[in-house]
């Protein structure tokens, strides 16, 4: 087990340098804008010329490496938040991010898997046919689509919801308001429809499986009913592969929706992106990047690792 802990770390401390790499290549090769004014373009220019930026790109990777190795200076935004440093741009924008998505987690995963569940005891019969019908009808709708189907009908329509999310100045000076919770419910909404789907489809899977296995035909042998079969073998046995793709959600809730959060108005992580690469504010971009990757990576890790702990059977590492 700890030869593959190793072996992982190892494998994702390459993979991070690799992605790093390229996306530091790839924004830093965009051509950048200067404005018409002269002054201001003398001022933009010397600027670039003292943080590095005129340098081979293969020093100038050098020299970020080095200050965050080093220093543990991640840049500095020049843009979205002047002369900021970009891990704090960052940091302010990570908490509506984890809360739209922890909401829409709470929300989604005990109904996908009790769907999941009655879809399986059901199966072959209509309701299982309409339940996996819907299920990828919604899996193969973009969540752009929900988020506009949202708005259309909850504030367009209805009117009882806002159509993005309130700033901090309209929703008291606080994302733990009940008006600030109110104005998320749409993106919580949005988020959700294809987490129930994919919940949905991946414990009717498991279960159907663990409920045609020989093991439960010994317990009914044995006496007990289908549902007692049910609740002590069937349900313990599909939720080992099930839990470690809930743990690994959990650790991506930092990643949030780019998309969701644009329409939306989301104060996060991913509309921090999406400006930081219009605005070419190169370390912000950077600093976000590198989060989603570590993010992505560690969910990986984390999602492997907590099979060995949930089934004891699996052996990591082990020839």
């Amino acid at each position: 087990m700890f030869k593959y802990v190793l072996k992982r770390l190892g494998l994702m401390l390459v993979t991070f340098m690799i992605i790093t790499f390229i996306t530091f290549l790839l924004i830093r090769a965009l051509p950048r804008d200067l404005p018409m004014d002269t002054v201001q373009k003398e001022a933009i220019l010397a600027r670039w010329e003292a943080l590095g930026y005129n340098e081979p790109l293969l020093k100038q990777f050098y020299i970020y490496v080095k200050n965050i190795v080093t220093k543990w200076d991640f840049g500095t935004s020049w843009y979205i938040s002047y002369r900021t440093p970009a891990a704090d741009v960052l940091g302010r924008r990570l908490l509506p991010t984890v809360m739209i998505n922890f909401y829409s987690m709470i929300f989604s995963v005990p109904l996908g898997i009790l769907f999941g569940i009655y879809a399986a005891i059901r199966k072959n019969k209509w309701d299982d046919s309409l339940i996996s019908t819907l299920v990828m009808v919604f899996i193969s709708v973009p969540s752009y689509v929900y988020a506009f189907l949202v708005q259309y009908f909850l504030y367009f329509k209805l009117g009882i919801l806002p159509l993005t999310m309130y700033s901090l100045a309209d929703a008291g000076g606080s994302y733990f308001t009940s008006k600030m919770f109110v104005s998320m419910i749409p993106a919580i909404i949005a988020l959700s429809f294809g987490s129930i789907a994919s919940y949905t489809r991946f414990v009717r899977a498991e279960l159907t499986e663990a409920l045609t296995s020989e093991y439960m035909l010994l317990a009914r042998t044995k006496g007990l009913t289908r549902a007692q079969a049910t609740a002590r073998h069937a349900l313990k046995n599909a939720f080992v592969p099930i839990l470690p793709s809930i743990l690994s959600e959990f650790v991506g809730l930092l990643g949030g929706s780019m998309i969701i959060e644009q329409i939306f108005a989301v104060p996060g992580v991913g509309q921090l992106y999406m400006k930081s690469l219009s605005l070419l504010d190169y370390d912000v971009f950077m600093m976000d990047c590198i989060f989603y990757t570590f993010i992505g990576l560690l969910a990986g890790i984390v999602m492997d690792l907590s099979y060995g702990f949930i089934d004891p059977r699996i052996r990591m590492g082990e020839k």
